[in-house]
């Protein structure tokens, strides 16, 4: 038995996974996310902990005592920043944060050669602007920052007492040599840091060390490894079985990501495409990465009055069609491709007739329209793919995936544990760091419950509405407030 955390933002997850590559149980504990400010997205990293303790004591304790293996995966690029006695020094800043915006243009001019070492262009969802930000708002604090660490490994340092990191999340953070798979001394010093800031690195299916006594006995487990895992969405990649170049992935969680691997390093940062390393050994991989997915859609059910997310995809799959409306999913800015923090939500087009449900389902052809947009940027970086396999919350709803492979002009394959991709392929690593098996044998897809073809009625109506759907961006962001509108 292997057993797989995903910190998640809004959640954490575990999973239990047997030999035969079967989920034998699964928990969850939510979390909640702090804006104090416009832009402003933080959690408290103690929070992360307790969360992740009692989703993992709520699986059952006799399959606990079977278990050989922790693998952990999570939210990337959040900058949790510790001190002399490892105690946070102030709230998590997250991946969907976008206040270092100036920061980022500050660190390229600071190392022009920035986006050539680690293949991203800076955007203020990266780590390193985060730290170029609090040495300049939050002085004192940057003085005190003796480590690091993404959100995942501060569950790691709490349970092992080791700072470690794998390469795949590390390449989220602005200050990995992406190519070589090593921290990039010239990036560090770019946020006034060095490598003994950062944790050791490692390849996901490696162990990083043992469970202390202490967290085995709070967890219900033995004192067991516990692998590097991955960024979550490398690991969801592993666990949907995404790991061969030309394979590719649709992650439909708060974020929204379409991920496909390479063989080499393929960068290409001025398109807004991030090139990143897998978390499989002699593997990377290009991402289009949209900060509101899901979300978007489950935002727009809740304010239109339904009584759950569900309650609100059903009733815009029985409605058919948005009657008309546009809506931008920009709730929190967007990365792929406008790199744009201030983007802002926006529904156009609606009229007296224009019902809740259109709404919702104006919501979900906006993100499958932001997904085609991710989709052309990976396209103009050389990223090529036939067909992806959907994880994620939003995998739940195949209606959805009529619109998405419409959208998108592009099947998709819906496998079993699709939900709990991440949590899923943090197992798998756990088993690879156990056991030493070929990532090939371990690694497998999920048997296909659904594919989608892409409906050619519905993609002739797509290609006029998402050419619309893009111009509605072009004419309303000079509205949308900048700077000092704010």
């Amino acid at each position: 038995m292997f057993l797989g955390v995903d910190l998640g933002t809004s959640s954490v997850k575990a999973v239990l996974v047997d030999e035969a590559g079967l989920t034998r149980a699964e928990t969850g504990a939510p979390l909640r996310v702090s804006r104090p400010q416009l832009l402003w997205s933080e959690q408290d990293p103690l929070d992360w902990v307790a969360a992740a303790e009692k989703a993992v004591a709520a699986l059952p304790l006799d399959l606990r005592a079977a278990v050989k293996g922790v693998g952990l995966s999570g939210q990337m690029h959040g900058a949790t920043l510790l001190g002399d006695d490892d105690a946070p020094l102030r709230p998590a800043i997250l991946w969907n944060d976008g206040r270092a915006h100036a920061e980022c243009a500050e660190l390229e001019r600071s190392e022009p050669n920035l986006r050539a070492i680690t293949g991203n262009k800076a955007m203020p969802g990266f780590t390193a602007p985060k730290l170029a930000w609090v040495r300049r708002h939050e002085p004192r604090v940057f003085e005190r920052v003796r480590k690091v660490l993404l959100p995942k490994d501060y569950l790691r340092l709490a349970w092992t007492g080791d700072y470690a990191t794998d390469v795949s999340d590390a390449s989220g953070t602005l200050w990995l040599d992406v190519a070589q798979r090593s921290w990039s001394e010239r990036a560090l010093a770019a946020t006034s840091l060095s490598i003994d800031h950062m944790p050791a690195l490692f390849e996901g299916s490696a162990a990083t060390g043992t469970l202390s006594a202490s967290a085995a006995a709070r967890l219900g487990l033995k004192r067991i490894p516990v692998a590097a895992g991955g960024g979550d969405q490398a690991a969801g990649a592993v666990g949907a079985g995404v790991i061969a170049p030309g394979d590719a992935s649709l992650a439909l969680g708060t974020s929204g990501v379409l991920f496909i691997v390479t063989a080499g390093f393929r960068p290409n940062p001025d398109e807004a495409a991030h090139a990143f390393c897998h978390a499989l050994p002699n593997r990377w991989h290009q991402m289009a990465v949209l900060l509101n997915a899901a979300s978007a859609v489950d935002w727009a059910a809740s304010v239109t009055g339904f009584a759950s997310p569900a309650a609100g995809y059903a009733a815009s799959e029985a409605a058919g069609s948005s009657g008309g409306v546009q809506f931008l999913p920009y709730l929190t800015g967007e990365r792929t491709p406008h790199d744009d923090p201030h983007a802002c939500g926006v529904f156009f087009g609606m009229r007296l007739d224009t019902t809740a449900a259109m709404l919702v389902h104006a919501a979900m052809e906006g993100v499958a329209f932001a997904f085609a947009d991710g989709r052309d940027a990976l396209a103009r970086a050389g990223g090529q793919c036939e067909r992806a396999t959907v994880i994620g919350g939003g995998a739940r709803s195949t209606y959805w995936g009529k619109i998405l492979a419409a959208a998108l002009d592009l099947p998709l394959t819906y496998c079993a544990g699709a939900e709990t991709g991440p949590a899923h392929g943090a197992a798998r690593l756990a088993r690879l760091a156990v056991t030493g098996e070929e990532p090939a044998s371990v690694c497998g897809r999920g048997a296909a419950i659904t594919v989608i073809e892409p409906d050619a009625a519905l993609r002739s109506r797509y290609v006029e509405r998402l050419a619309r759907w893009r111009e509605l961006y072009r004419r309303t962001r000079v509205l949308m407030p900048h700077g000092a509108d704010t």
